[in-house]
């Protein structure tokens, strides 16, 4: 019997955007899309504030200088908003 692993420590390996989402590719192949309305402060920035991001850690969440909001993968990955 095999069981899958959990990833336990998921790590970004990009973040892109469309005119309603965020759209973030994890180093183990797997992507989230949440809606930007669930970030009342990535909904309401403009295209170079949203552009303008870095790692936290080692990929385990993305901060935002510009608007100094900051998401966590573990986070996005329950869908908590």
């Amino acid at each position: 019997m095999s069981t899958l692993a959990v990833e336990l420590h998921p790590q970004a390996h990009s973040v892109t955007y469309t005119d309603s989402s965020i759209i973030v590719d994890l180093l183990d192949g797997r992507t989230i899309t949440a809606p930007l309305v669930w970030f009342p402060k990535l909904s309401q920035a403009n295209k170079e504030q949203l552009e303008n991001w870095e790692f936290l850690g080692d990929g385990e969440g993305i901060h935002w200088p510009d608007i100094d909001e900051d998401l966590s993968i573990a986070g996005l990955l329950a869908g908590t908003h």
